[in-house]
């Protein structure tokens, strides 16, 4: 076997093995890499969060929309304030479960806030392009760059990585 080569998912022995890591060591080091993967896109979520807040105040903002602009705003705005909750969940659930020895329970429920928020990040940033794109050019471009925007996080967010997965 290629002692370089990534593990298989959850495959506890090659970090034995090749890392010479306990158990704690690798929860350690699994918290510290989702922490620091979520605190790249924390900052962004939060910036487009309070931005899409601020618009229905703007005068030329409501004089624009249409029902269907309407609907596709309150569910980019729930998509990223959504994305905002699960992308600093894991900071809460780690203040509260700190000094309980329940760090193995922490990474597992970051890795699947992490993967939910990461999901609404990508439904809010597609919600974001139709809402520009049809302001802007139109509700055709609008649904364009929608569809163009969900395809483009799907390949580069999902796709591309479990290919990489399972090669």
């Amino acid at each position: 076997m290629d002692t370089h080569a990534e593990p298989p998912l959850g495959d506890q022995r090659w970090d034995q093995r090749n890392r010479h890591e306990t158990e704690t060591q690798r929860l350690d080091r699994n918290w510290t890499m989702l922490i620091q993967e979520t605190r790249v896109v924390q900052t962004g979520v939060q910036l487009l969060t309070g931005f899409l807040l601020t618009l229905p105040f703007q005068t030329r903002f409501t004089a624009v929309m249409t029902a269907w602009m309407r609907w596709t705003y309150l569910g980019t705005v729930a998509a990223s304030i959504g994305a905002t909750v699960f992308l600093v969940g894991p900071v809460s659930a780690h203040r509260i479960l700190f000094r309980r020895h329940l760090l193995g329970r922490v990474v597992a429920t970051a890795h699947v806030y992490a993967m939910i928020g990461l999901a609404l990040l990508g439904a809010a940033l597609t919600g974001v392009a139709i809402l520009i794109f049809d302001v802007v050019a139109g509700t055709g471009a609008g649904v364009a760059a929608g569809v163009t925007f969900a395809l483009l996080f799907l390949i580069a967010w999902v796709l591309h990585p479990w290919h990489q997965r399972r090669h």
